[in-house]
């Protein structure tokens, strides 16, 4: 199944407090149940002013839908084609 990554423009989503991303998550974690088990929240990296989230999906559809029940925005959504890190330079 496809991986993505979703651009969230939050401003001040880096100063959220700890309660107030216990609440996002527990939104967006709500939405998902609701939606079924073909679509996965993997993880989110919080930024000042953007949040950067990881999911499984089978469309850019199913991320969308669960945007707008959740209330949050999803100002840019892109399909992960491959996966670099360090190791990706060693010769195999």
């Amino acid at each position: 199944m496809p991986k993505f990554v979703i651009e969230r423009d939050i401003p001040k989503a880096g100063s959220l407090s700890p309660q107030e991303l216990q609440g996002v998550a527990q939104k967006s974690c709500s939405v998902l149940r609701n939606m079924g088990p073909s679509i996965q929240w993997v993880h989110s990296y919080v930024t000042g002013d953007k949040v950067y989230c990881i999911y499984i999906a089978p469309d850019e559809k199913a991320i969308r839908e669960h945007a707008q029940q959740g209330g949050f925005p999803a100002n840019r959504i892109s399909e992960i084609k491959g996966v670099i890190d360090p190791t990706t330079a060693e010769a195999h």
